[in-house]
């Protein structure tokens, strides 16, 4: 009996490993239905304000983390 145990869990050597990290299967995800499509009329309303304002401490954050990328648009001056 140990014997056919050890033949199941012997793998075919003429089987060739892509990745030998990538042996465990996703589950299978369960199918959804598809949402009803229904015929919709979407409005889009621009209603900001023509100027919107901006605080100090937004300028800071976005030159902090943005700086680099800001002076290589739009130059250092």
């Amino acid at each position: 009996m140990a014997r056919s145990q050890e033949s199941q869990r012997r793998v075919s050597t003429n089987v060739q490993c892509d990745d030998l990290y990538d042996y465990a299967v996703a589950p299978a995800r369960p199918s959804r239905r598809g949402a009803k499509r229904t015929s919709v009329t979407w409005t889009v309303t621009d209603d900001w304000p023509e100027d919107v304002p901006v605080a100090e401490a937004e300028i800071a954050v976005f030159e902090a983390w943005f700086g680099d990328l800001f002076d290589e648009l739009f130059g250092d001056g």
